[in-house]
């Protein structure tokens, strides 16, 4: 083991021991895939005992399955200090804030979304379901729509909806490259405040 990797697996504490080794994994599964990268490899990678990856994370399966969700939740960073300003604005921050995310993760986002990331499996339907649910609530407040009560549950579903168009979409860039970075940041803008100043009064009967 290098020098480095013994002063790194000395100093490191818990939380960032533990945060090392899902950058890690995120890196060698976004490269790889579930099947051909094994604990032994993060934990060579990580300079780590693989029992370490058992203590943190179950097996890897469980490591595995925390690098998903850690990829499929929009993090709490992507709205947070937004400014005062219209809705759209902040919008348009947001969504330039995951592109962010997705450009540096691009590998591991890809498998992540995939429906064949390892084979139908509730544990990833679960963790699907709860990113929907938060991106939502992402979208809810940079949209100054926290508050809204009437016809509140048809809104959510329809912010939902339109997280398939963002995976599609973010396909067509990355894999195709049919959209460019620019063309992704204005269409998923324009179309989520189409949505909510739109589509939604319409549906609400405004």
């Amino acid at each position: 083991m290098s020098a480095q990797r013994e002063t790194r697996r000395r100093r490191m504490e818990p939380d960032a021991r533990r945060a090392e080794i899902l950058s890690v994994a995120r890196k060698l599964f976004g490269a790889g895939s579930y099947t051909t990268v094994s604990t032994a490899d993060i934990a060579n990678e990580a300079g780590v005992a693989r029992a370490l990856i058992n203590h943190y994370f179950g097996s890897k399966r469980g490591l595995y399955l925390e690098v998903v969700r850690q990829m499929l939740v929009v993090p709490e960073s992507v709205s947070a200090s937004l400014p005062r300003t219209t809705a759209e604005e902040r919008l348009s921050i947001c969504v330039d804030r995951w592109l962010d995310v997705v450009e540096r993760n691009r590998e591991m986002w890809l498998s992540a979304i995939s429906s064949e990331a390892i084979g139908h499996d509730p544990d990833i339907d679960r963790i699907m379901l709860e990113a929907d649910e938060i991106a939502t609530d992402r979208v809810l407040e940079a949209a100054m729509m926290t508050d809204v009560t009437e016809g509140r549950e048809k809104l959510r579903a329809m912010i939902r909806a339109h997280s398939s168009l963002l995976k599609a979409a973010s396909r067509e860039w990355l894999v195709r490259g049919t959209l460019t970075r620019a063309d992704l940041h204005l269409m998923l803008t324009r179309t989520v405040v189409h949505l909510i100043n739109a589509v939604f009064p319409a549906v609400r009967g405004d």
